[in-house]
């Protein structure tokens, strides 16, 4: 074994336990590494995998649209924003006509498609950046237009029954049209802090109820 005298102590130094020890180390340092960049590729995947769960909570199962929870959140948000500028916010609340007796006759699968097609035509109605539809739960969908006047929702409403019958859903049990159909209650309001969620989908549901008494396939208007 090869030693040599510390000239500054007199301490022996082994030349191949230091180099045996450099070696150990040096294998040491690389499992470090390795584990380093296993733990940063599992922080991102983890990372990663949190931002695809937090965009899949607020989206629809079915349609793919949004659903009552990120209607809830949006709306909350709209309310505080738009009151603070005496603004004005139009929701609508969208129902499916006879799709009870749409899923006795066609079948429930079909069921599933004729609400994603609802739920494409009502999308593509709609083409400002704020505007955006939810599945409200069953057949029932909600629109909602912030900014928008009275005059902004009756157009909206009227393009949204037009382009449901022009995509031509046979339905040959609706008593209305030959095809599926929807109706429509519409409130517009001039936002104030005060207002909660449920006033509007309230106002808005008792605007629907009218259309379904007064015969389907067509908008009604409330007010608070």
């Amino acid at each position: 074994m090869t030693r040599v005298e510390n000239v500054l102590n007199g301490a022996a130094f082994d030349f191949e336990e230091f180099a045996s020890l450099t070696k150990e180390y040096g294998m040491l340092l690389k499992q470090l590494r390795r584990t380093m960049r296993f733990a940063d590729r599992t922080t991102v995947d983890l990372f990663e995998s949190n931002l695809d769960l937090t965009g899949k909570v607020h989206y629809d199962a079915l349609t793919g649209i949004y659903n009552r929870r990120y209607l809830e959140e949006s709306l909350k948000r709209n309310i505080k924003s738009l009151s603070r500028s005496d603004g004005v916010l139009s929701v609508m609340v969208v129902d499916v006509d006879y799709f009870k007796k749409y899923n006795d006759t066609y079948g429930h699968n079909a069921g599933d498609a004729c609400l994603k097609t609802i739920a494409e035509v009502l999308s593509q109605s709609i083409t400002r950046e704020d505007d955006f539809v939810a599945r409200y739960g069953g057949e029932e969908f909600v629109v909602v237009l912030p900014h928008t006047d009275e005059h902004g929702a009756h157009v909206t409403a009227s393009r949204l029954l037009e382009n449901v019958i022009m995509r031509g859903i046979p339905h040959e049990k609706n008593e209305v049209e030959d095809c599926v159909t929807v109706s429509i209650g519409v409130t517009t309001v001039n936002v104030e802090y005060e207002h909660k969620i449920e006033d509007y989908i309230k106002c808005a549901d008792e605007a629907l109820y009218m259309s379904k008494r007064n015969g389907r396939n067509r908008y009604t208007f409330a007010k608070f």
